[in-house]
């Protein structure tokens, strides 16, 4: 086994880049793999100086899903049928669902491929941003099973009941002009400006108050699953509660005397 992380985690200027680190193998998910991206995801979401995630892949593919030759070796993730079965007594260690669970705002710069486990990961991402060679490859169904790690959930919120069934079942590749045109991807820029326009956007996410940008992931994401009164009995409880912040007496300041806002997250 390489001693080489499969996951790589730097922070610069309050943004977190986490990039899958197995390039060999355009970023196959290993247990390895998920157990350390769990780890970085953790990492970003507790540190209160992280206002945003970048979430890529290394080398020229962004996941190409489930290792499939380590699992025909019978050393990888799948290889063990008898060994699945109880998962939701771990579930709450699963990268895809601490990453549906961050209030840190993440977003996925989908270069190359993004296949199987790796689409679902895009897919949890809150804003992806792909390039001409991007392409999203629902292969479930010509696999034997289904969207496992999120897809379900996200596909029909994302895209809507019918189209969430013809990517799925269907499993046809889309290429970034297609993701792109049915909102699976946000923007679509050339193959050597992702970085740039990922770090762009993650910049400016960073220079808004974080509190409320934690804030506002969170609610929009309890927003799925409550009902209108309630929800808004908490956003009003919330947004009394960033009245009382430095941030927004920093904000309205900032306003008033026309000048960039300098905000400290407290």
């Amino acid at each position: 086994m390489s001693n080489e992380p499969e996951v790589l985690s730097e922070t610069q200027e309050q943004i977190t880049t986490i990039t899958l680190n197995r390039p060999h193998r355009r970023n196959a998910i290993s247990g390895r793999m998920l157990g350390e991206l769990t780890i970085a995801l953790r990492e970003a979401g507790n540190d209160p100086d992280v206002r945003c995630v970048i979430l890529t892949g290394a080398g020229a593919g962004f996941c190409s899903g489930l290792d499939i030759k380590d699992t025909l070796a019978g050393t990888g993730i799948g290889s063990d049928p008898s060994a699945v079965g109880d998962s939701g007594a771990e579930i709450e260690n699963l990268p895809t669902v601490v990453l549906q669970e961050l209030d840190v705002p993440v977003i996925g710069v989908i270069n190359g491929a993004a296949a199987g486990y790796g689409l679902d990961l895009a897919l949890g991402c809150d804003m992806r941003i792909g390039s001409t060679s991007t392409r999203l490859l629902p292969g479930f169904a010509k696999r034997g099973v289904v969207p496992e790690s999120g897809g379900t959930w996200y596909l029909p919120r994302l895209v809507g009941w019918s189209k969430a069934c013809r990517i799925a079942m269907l499993g046809r590749d889309l290429d970034s002009a297609e993701a792109l045109g049915i909102g699976l991807l946000d923007e679509v820029v050339g193959d050597d400006d992702l970085t740039a326009t990922g770090r762009a956007w993650a910049t400016e996410i960073a220079a808004n108050a974080p509190l409320a940008i934690r804030s506002m992931k969170r609610l929009f994401r309890e927003g799925l699953t409550e009902e209108f009164r309630p929800h808004s009995t908490k956003v009003l409880d919330e947004t009394m509660r960033l009245f009382g912040t430095s941030d927004f007496r920093e904000g309205i300041t900032a306003f008033v005397e026309k000048r960039t806002p300098r905000f400290e997250g407290r």
